[in-house]
């Protein structure tokens, strides 16, 4: 589906009822909605997980502009403040009142973003495998610099100068380090999962916003439920970024997944949605 909201069209699907018959009377879920990672990446690989929360929440999947299935426009409109005006204005667009917030990686920096900003219309927040600040890439690269093989290090070149020259370039970059994302990586199952992925988007997040991005010092003013997940193996959002986040917002719960790369959905899918679900309905 789209959604024609300020200067662009966003893709966006949605899974599960919002209103159920629970014990004998009408209640409403809530309705999370799931920002991909990026810059330029997409929501199709949080589908096969975020499914088995479908009976706690009714799921939106977003695709951010520029991204996806999303309409493309010129690349110095893809940036985080774009991304966070879009869903506040795709959550009126769909007549939403409050809503839950699950981001992963540069999806957790839209919604922390857009906690800062627009809190009073969120319910609950998680963070997974992000990051509060620019000074996240420096330390990916130092990480990158120790475990990285001379291949991987050659091929992230571009991601830090923000000059990917095609699709097909980014889809080898993630083949090449792939591994370092995911600890339960599979070269031949990923070409399976095919993705859409934009390297104007992801240029433009790596060449310019995300070098200035910043909310560390507004974390305290984030009062919503909040549920912070990190990876004890994650290169390039450190699980220090994670601690961090948990200590800067008042009542975080926080946790660390001792087996995981950046891509947790990934790496413990199961444990993943255990600590999703038990903080929903801890949080009801």
């Amino acid at each position: 589906m789209y959604a024609r909201v300020r200067d662009t069209n966003l893709y966006f699907d949605v899974e599960g009822a919002g209103l159920v018959h629970y014990k004998g009377t009408w209640r409403e879920k809530p309705v999370i909605v799931a920002l991909h990672g990026g810059p330029g990446g997409e929501h199709s690989a949080y589908k096969p997980v975020l499914s088995g929360l479908a009976d706690k929440a009714q799921i939106i999947y977003l695709d951010h502009r520029g991204s996806g299935r999303s309409a493309r426009g010129p690349r110095e409109s893809y940036t985080l403040e774009n991304n966070v005006e879009d869903l506040e204005a795709l959550r009126l667009h769909l007549g939403l009142e409050k809503i839950a917030l699950l981001g992963a990686s540069y999806g957790g920096m839209v919604a922390l973003s857009y906690a800062v900003r627009y809190g009073e219309n969120l319910s609950h927040l998680v963070a997974v495998a992000t990051t509060p600040s620019h000074r996240f890439l420096p330390r990916a690269q130092e990480i990158l610099a120790e475990r990285g093989t001379p291949e991987q290090r050659a091929a992230a070149e571009p991601l830090w100068t923000g000059t990917f020259g095609s699709e097909d370039q980014l889809r080898e970059y993630f083949e090449i380090l792939g591994p370092l994302y995911s600890r339960t990586y599979d070269l031949a199952e990923a070409r399976k999962k095919r993705r859409i992925l934009s390297p104007d988007a992801l240029n433009e997040g790596f060449a310019g916003f995300l070098r200035a991005y910043d909310v560390s010092a507004d974390l305290p003013r984030i009062t919503v439920p909040t549920l912070v997940l990190g990876a004890r193996h994650d290169w390039i959002c450190a699980p220090e970024f994670s601690v961090e986040i948990a200590r800067g917002i008042p009542g975080a719960d926080l946790r660390i997944f001792e087996e995981s790369g950046h891509s947790i959905l990934s790496d413990e899918p199961e444990a993943f949605l255990d600590a999703v679900r038990g903080f929903l309905t801890y949080n009801d």
